[in-house]
């Protein structure tokens, strides 16, 4: 395996399902493994395998769709050396290109102009610890900064952070409630509520297609 070279367990094609651009037909670039294990992780099946491919074989198949955006997701897509390479060589071929990680890792050394689409990892997610709170001084306006809520004792401890952090000065901030543990309006009432600068969102592609692999 070159130094290049990275895991890939799938690369598809549909319409964004989170994030500023829901909605809209984006491509997946999900890589291979995770250093996290939260309790609530839906895409276990890329913790392993995968196939080896070279960065220029990646863009060579995205070539293919329609369309600008571009989601490199994992597991933890940091977790492997060759990511920051992929996500230069995207943007400098013109791609709208987000990057969804996990928090745990550092995101300092990632293209300013990749949308970083960071967690923190809330109590009940069994991955708080692994939160690394340096990487709240690299959010751009750009990006945006996402809060998995599982139940109220979620809630609050998110909104101690974005009280503690002054997060809603740094950038977007994202709510979402953990399928099957948090009703989903119940949540929509507390924000309204407390008036947080915040955007909800459900999964889209859950709505849509449920939990299927690939969309």
């Amino acid at each position: 395996m070159k130094s290049d070279d990275l895991r890939i367990s799938e690369i598809f094609y549909s319409l964004q399902g989170e994030s500023r651009t829901v909605g809209l037909p984006t491509i997946f670039i999900r890589l291979t493994g995770c250093p996290l294990r939260c309790q609530y992780c839906d895409t276990s099946y890329a913790f392993s395998g995968g196939e080896t491919q070279s960065i220029a074989h990646i863009i060579e198949q995205v070539a293919g769709y329609n369309t600008r955006y571009i989601t490199v997701t994992g597991g933890e897509p940091l977790a492997q050396p060759g990511c920051q390479e992929l996500l230069r060589q995207l943007a400098d071929k013109g791609y709208s290109v987000s990057l969804e990680t996990s928090g745990a890792l550092d995101v300092s050394k990632v293209d300013t102009r990749i949308v970083k689409v960071m967690d923190l990892k809330t109590p009940a997610s069994a991955e708080e610890s692994r939160n690394l709170y340096t990487n709240l001084q690299y959010l751009e306006r750009q990006d945006q900064l996402k809060f998995v809520i599982c139940n109220v004792d979620d809630y609050l401890w998110a909104k101690e952070k974005i009280s503690e952090y002054q997060l809603d000065k740094k950038c977007e901030i994202l709510f979402s409630p953990a399928m099957g543990e948090q009703d989903p309006t119940e949540l929509a009432e507390w924000i309204l509520a407390d008036q947080l600068p915040v955007r909800f969102q459900l999964q889209l592609h859950k709505v849509l297609w449920g939990n299927i692999a690939g969309k």
